[in-house]
């Protein structure tokens, strides 16, 4: 079994920064994909960014230039810069790790608040 915690969320202003960390934990022997969804309210959940096993970052729209995934081992960061109201959500990691069973694993979420 997979489990995964985030951590780092909390209260910003508009055009400040945060740094947002995951670590998995389990019987892993290999990690895939490492993620980070968020969800705001009333909305869908959507991806925000992820990174591949070897290093390859992708980014929604919304973000791309303030926001960076990085993953070290079983661990991801997301470091948000010039944050905005809009990104204001619960934001998850996720985790596809083999144990040797194939999971893909959620964490209970972290809020951002982006407000003045």
């Amino acid at each position: 079994q997979v489990q995964v915690e985030e951590s780092g969320g909390g209260l910003v202003q508009p055009g400040g920064s945060l740094r947002l960390s995951c670590a998995a934990f389990g019987s892993i022997l290999r990690i895939y994909t490492m993620a980070w969804h968020r969800q705001a309210p009333g909305k869908q959940r959507e991806m925000v960014a992820s990174i591949t096993s070897g290093g390859v970052p992708t980014y929604a729209d919304s973000v791309k230039g303030r926001f960076t995934i990085s993953r070290d081992q079983n661990t991801v960061d997301l470091r948000m810069n010039s944050l905005k109201p809009e990104d204001t959500a619960t934001y998850y990691c996720n985790v596809v790790a083999q144990t040797p069973a194939i999971y893909d694993a959620w964490g209970q979420g972290t809020q951002v608040t982006v407000s003045s």
